[in-house]
């Protein structure tokens, strides 16, 4: 058997989203912050991300994170988010499903009934509260980053659908955030095709006309997530089809998505703290958010986000390359 890597993996799914956690064989990135190693990682090993995302190891809506040591002290393990549609800054659904993995196999010191688990991101440090009992990891909640509202009541010319109205915030990922009827489509799996080709209009024209750029930090920018919300959405209980660039939907309540609707909903006088916000994923599984507190950012009104959910281990692996293969940065069809 010859392979030119050696990759150890315990793959996990958070309420029917995968997280591909990579516990081995990519070695320590360049970086003194996790935000250097992603853009780093970007800038000279994406092909290793593809490797992993893409079929045939992965499929069109696979995710995953590399675990790496922490660039900083108050940290447990240091985090990098791969997926299909690239190197995200901070996943919600990723980071729960690491703290799950972390937990489940004793790569931290486990305590019951809680044991805490400190992410360090590229967006900074994600505490994680795993409830622990008889040794599994029954339900986990991460403190996000601080997260806020962008801009209210935009509006963008998308081809095909004329000027289409939108919020967007930022939850750890910048997403667009507005009710499926102004694209005029049916909150219904059965038009999946044409919920993506319009969440692939709307995010392309957003980012052609509007791009938005973190105001503290310009390595985040762009918007690759649109929330399309469900008749009867409000600030207790949310639904939403998440599409996402190049085109696929997000299987979890997406734990940025949360983040960022919930920084939404307080922007316009809905969610207040300490209230607890259910957030629903277009296949039916759900998160439980919550606002703690309120802070700013870069000078803007700002929100602290927690999001509960659960991880289940599906499977461990090696992942290997044969110098013959073919397609050595996978491929998507």
């Amino acid at each position: 058997m010859r392979s030119r890597h050696v990759l150890h993996a315990v793959d996990s799914h958070t309420e029917g989203m995968p997280t591909r956690v990579i516990t081995g064989g990519v070695g320590v990135l360049p970086g003194e912050t996790m935000a250097q190693r992603r853009l780093h990682f970007m800038a000279h090993r994406d092909q290793l991300r593809t490797l992993l995302m893409y079929e045939p190891r992965g499929h069109a809506a696979m995710s995953g994170a590399i675990l790496q040591p922490p660039t900083r002290p108050d940290a447990d393990y240091g985090v990098l988010f791969i997926e299909v549609s690239g190197c995200l800054p901070m996943c919600g659904h990723g980071a729960i499903g690491v703290a799950t993995v972390l937990v489940e196999t004793g790569m931290v010191a486990v305590t019951e009934p809680v044991t805490t688990v400190r992410l360090d991101t590229p967006a900074g440090l994600v505490e994680a509260e795993v409830a622990v009992h008889d040794g599994a990891a029954t339900a986990v909640t991460i403190s996000n980053v601080a997260s806020y509202c962008e801009r209210l009541d935009a509006e963008v010319q998308v081809p095909g659908f004329g000027p289409v109205r939108y919020d967007l915030a930022y939850g750890g990922n910048f997403y667009a955030i507005l009710p499926i009827e102004r694209v005029g489509l049916p909150f219904d799996r059965a038009a999946g095709p044409q919920i993506l080709a319009a969440g692939l209009a709307v995010l392309t024209a957003v980012n052609e006309q509007d791009r938005p750029e973190h105001p503290e930090r310009p390595d985040i920018a762009g918007c690759h997530h649109v929330q399309f919300l469900a008749a009867g959405s409000d600030a207790r209980h949310s639904r939403h089809a998440m599409a996402i660039w190049p085109g696929w939907f997000d299987r979890s309540p997406c734990g940025t998505g949360t983040s960022a609707r919930m920084a939404q909903l307080h922007a316009r006088g809905e969610l207040d703290p300490g209230a607890d916000f259910v957030n629903e994923s277009f296949i039916g599984t759900r998160f439980i958010g919550r606002l703690t507190g309120l802070t700013t950012v870069g000078g803007r009104p700002a929100v602290l986000p927690t999001v509960t959910g659960r991880a289940w281990i599906t499977g461990t692996a090696q992942y290997l390359l044969d110098p013959t293969d073919p397609f050595p940065a996978g491929f998507l069809l």
